[in-house]
């Protein structure tokens, strides 16, 4: 499925203060199957910018295609939506069913789907997250920690297997297992050809995914381009107030006692790559 946002203006309008512009002029195109990832400061519009995908907000000016239809004038857009499953940041938000189970086959529900084809998915997307089905199904939503209810919220849209999937701060509270649950999930949906986009400040999980970053900064694109090339670019990094991945901060480390690195790493895979490669400079007088 391919997404392209064209020129894209949006304000918040209060009848009490003036409108305060988020998007300022946003173009961007989405290609079937790529993993994007869309970083920036707090408030510099990314939460808002996912919205608009899902027609969650209307813009003030350009326009959202979805596979070259507009999502405001096309009479297909209930179709169209339901090929995009959108995680919101706060998964208490997106949560209203009396147990887990209810919540996952709400949608499936909605769907028509058979109750043993229902079965089946919930406990796949439980699996998927992390969750244990037999252990959690029977409880409320509402009773979980928020890293459970954030895993929960994440499955309930990995059930409906949409052909895109847009999650808002997907690791956030979550503890080491959780996170790496959702990044194993991730890389699974990607693998199968699916459309990603995350907006996140998780800078190790933009370095171990996402093949492309779009940072925005006070609702403008200030970076479009591949990870390797953001990280090599770092006063982009530096500008945009992100932090770097811990590879890179390792990697300088090191340098600054002695060590040559020939590559830029971003990743802990690709540091140990290259230090298997490397000697302390102190020491490689000794070895001619």
């Amino acid at each position: 499925m391919k997404i392209e946002i064209n020129n894209l203006s949006f304000s918040y309008k209060s009848p009490w203060t003036p409108p305060k512009t988020i998007l300022n002029d946003i173009t961007l195109r989405i290609n079937p199957g790529e993993f994007l990832a869309l970083a920036g400061p707090s408030g510099s519009g990314k939460t808002t910018l996912i919205q608009h995908l899902t027609g969650l907000l209307k813009p003030d000016r350009g326009r959202i295609l979805v596979d070259s239809e507009d999502i405001w004038r096309t009479e297909k857009w209930t179709d169209l939506r339901r090929k995009i499953g959108l995680v919101f940041q706060f998964p208490e938000t997106q949560l209203f069913e009396e147990t887990v189970f209810d919540e996952i086959a709400f949608g499936l529900r909605r769907q028509k789907r058979l109750e043993t084809e229902i079965e089946k998915r919930v406990r796949a997307a439980l699996v998927s997250v992390g969750l244990d089905h037999d252990l959690v199904r029977r409880r409320s939503p509402f009773h979980l920690s928020e890293g459970e209810k954030r895993r929960v919220a994440i499955a309930s849209v990995v059930a409906l297997e949409p052909e895109v999937l847009v999650l808002d701060e997907p690791t956030v509270g979550l503890d080491a297992a959780g996170e790496s649950a959702i990044t194993s999930l991730l890389s699974e949906q990607s693998a199968l050809k699916k459309s990603i986009i995350v907006v996140t400040h998780d800078m190790e999980l933009i370095a171990k995914l996402a093949r492309r970053v779009v940072v925005l900064k006070d609702g403008l694109v200030m970076y479009d381009g591949g990870t390797e090339n953001l990280f090599n670019q770092r006063e982009i990094v530096t500008l945009a107030g992100l932090d770097f991945p811990a590879a890179l901060r390792i990697a300088d480390k090191l340098r600054s006692l002695g060590f040559s690195l020939p590559t830029h790493p971003y990743t802990l895979a690709q540091l140990k790559q290259a230090l298997a490669q490397e000697v302390p400079l102190k020491d490689r007088s000794k070895s001619t």
